[in-house]
């Protein structure tokens, strides 16, 4: 397997974007996701009781047939839009469906934004050809762009890897910077490969790979309403059978480009300065790996600590306290930052080297890690630090 740095277009997959002023005058806010005829998808969804429009269109229309066409939209979320919501998002759906020749259920709607107001839909109708126009296979670049809200930059991730039946591209982009702590953030992620398998093993690809990466990522701990990840399978590549090797080689290609794009998710949250890991190893087991995790990386007080550069560990360690695990021994926790010990024995480490611990925090990246010291379990989740920046960035996201 190998990781490229340049974007690798997928065979039997095309996409295309257009201005069509749907928030925003003269920028993208409209992209559309060609699949070949034959291909299949598989999703997941945000599981907000709020769930937007084109969530409940898409998990329909994925179930009715074969997808075609993804129909992606930011500027307006069409979530929170009530009785309108559903026919606006299918007036879109119909109209891309019109200039295909594709049926209405081989249109997949997605949307990020605003919450509660409504979807232009004329504005959307009126860039549908101009997209279409601009199908490529190389159009990954600019459909990242174009699918951003808050966000500073693309988030791109593409391999190869070889199998036994010949050599398979997997590659995907992903949007999302506030609002996000996925449970299935505002995240919309989409991956496409030309490898062949069947359906059933498609969906439980995914879903292994969305529970490695996009369900460990937290920037502020709220769940969107519009939240998905979909994988497309063109099946123009080489075919993935059974459980062996193969399985095996492109299941670990598709967890490294979903972990690439979390963390890109991650490292990109509305004002973050730093990328956090929080790894927490010796759990009882992985759920309470990642139930500790998610505390440490969700608590404000460590998180502004970390955008102050500040090695207070004592709230890392009242957070791991706090994280609801049952006849904790305390003695037995150690937490780390980066390769300095902070903390062993149930207090500050005997070696601890404050100077060396304020170095850890300086960079872009930081690792904060946490040993329970009472089983196997482990888990990483991916977070940020958390700015003053953050505040006027969603105290100003409507102006």
């Amino acid at each position: 397997m190998a990781g490229l740095a340049a974007i690798h277009p997928v065979p039997g997959v095309r996409l295309g974007t257009a201005c069509a002023g749907i928030r925003q005058p003269g920028r993208r806010d409209l992209t559309i996701l060609e699949l070949a005829a034959g291909g299949q998808a598989a999703a997941v969804f945000t599981r907000n009781r709020f769930r937007a429009a084109p969530v409940r269109i898409a998990e329909r229309h994925l179930a009715a047939a074969a997808p075609r066409y993804l129909l992606v939209n930011t500027g307006y979320a069409n979530a929170g839009t009530g009785e309108r919501g559903e026919p606006d998002a299918l007036a879109c759906c119909q109209a891309l469906a019109e200039r295909t020749g594709a049926a209405l259920e081989a249109v997949v709607p997605f949307s990020t934004g605003v919450i509660g107001e409504p979807l232009p839909v004329e504005r959307i109708r009126a860039g549908l050809d101009a997209a279409l126009g601009e199908l490529a296979a190389d159009g990954w670049e600019a459909a990242a762009e174009a699918i951003q809200t808050t966000d500073t930059r693309r988030k791109l991730a593409s391999y190869r890897v070889a199998l036994s039946t010949g050599t398979c591209t997997i590659t995907g982009m992903a949007k999302g910077a506030g609002m996000i702590r996925p449970d299935m953030a505002t995240m919309l992620a989409f991956v496409a490969t030309d490898a062949r398998l069947p359906a059933a093993a498609l969906d439980e690809a995914l879903h292994r790979s969305v529970a490695r990466s996009f369900n460990r990522v937290t920037i502020d701990g709220d769940t969107s309403t519009n939240d998905a990840c979909l994988l497309a399978a063109s099946g123009l590549g080489p075919e993935v059978a059974g459980e062996g090797a193969d399985r095996e080689r492109f299941q670990a290609a598709l967890d490294a480009v979903c972990i690439d794009l979390a963390r890109a998710i991650a490292a990109d949250g509305e004002g973050a300065t730093r990328l956090v890991d929080v790894a927490v190893s010796g759990a009882a087991d992985t759920a309470e790996a990642e139930r500790v995790a998610f505390t440490v990386a969700e608590s404000p007080l460590v998180k502004t600590a970390l955008a102050a550069g500040d090695p207070n560990w004592g709230r890392i360690l009242a957070a791991v306290g706090r994280a609801e695990v049952d006849d904790l021994d305390l003695a037995g926790v150690a937490i780390a930052l980066g390769d300095v010990p902070v903390v062993s024995g149930g207090g500050r480490a005997p070696d601890y080297d404050e100077a060396a611990a304020a170095a850890q925090l300086a960079g872009s990246a930081v690792r904060i890690g946490i040993d329970l010291g009472r089983g196997r379990g482990e888990a990483t989740v991916w977070t940020c630090d958390l700015t003053a920046e953050y505040v006027r960035i969603n105290a100003e996201y409507r102006s």
